[in-house]
């Protein structure tokens, strides 16, 4: 899996500070929000190949990083990809989430990693964490090959939206393959 190094969420509160560039500016705000983003490849078809992943997680980390947020752990399986934030206030996450999948989705068909189309499926799960949790979900996220050899996807993510007492429509909850 893939972490950044120099990431000190555990010991750091994020602070949204004085920007450049003419961004409306939030001093004094002191937040610490850690969010746990999951999302799927269309169709949930198993394009994410092992030997791109660590190239994939390093333009994604970029991305995050481009947009002034924390990257807390990121990896996944071939059809979905999990990723933990530590988030500043002054993105929204939805706007956050689109701009990793519009850019990672080029990104993937400029290196010509599939043949054909690729894209990520329309939405994602988000799923909110307090600061004695990060240890937890950074394990859970490393260690996502061993989950999926025992459970699928849809388990896992069902079992998510439950426990975080999200309420949702089947018929919207991604594309399932079963």
């Amino acid at each position: 899996m893939f972490l950044e190094k120099h990431i000190k969420a555990k010991s750091n509160s994020v602070r949204s500070e004085m920007s450049q560039g003419g961004r409306s500016q939030m001093a004094n705000t002191y937040t610490q929000i850690y969010i746990q983003v999951v999302f799927s490849v269309h169709g949930r078809q198993s394009l994410i190949q092992r030997d791109c992943k660590e190239e994939l997680y390093k333009y994604i980390s970029g991305i995050v990083r481009n947009k002034n947020q924390k990257l807390i752990a990121i990896n996944g399986m071939a059809d979905h990809v999990h990723i933990f934030l530590g988030m500043k206030p002054d993105v929204a996450l939805s706007d956050l989430v689109r701009d990793i999948k519009n850019n990672s989705s080029r990104f993937i068909k400029e290196k010509r990693w599939i043949r054909g189309r690729f894209s990520w499926q329309e939405g994602f799960g988000a799923f909110s964490y307090g600061h004695s949790q990060i240890d937890a979900v950074v394990k859970y996220i490393e260690n996502q090959e061993r989950h999926h050899s025992k459970r699928a996807f849809k388990d896992e993510y069902m079992e998510m939206l439950k426990k975080f007492n999200v309420e949702y429509d089947e018929r919207y909850v991604f594309q399932w393959i079963d």
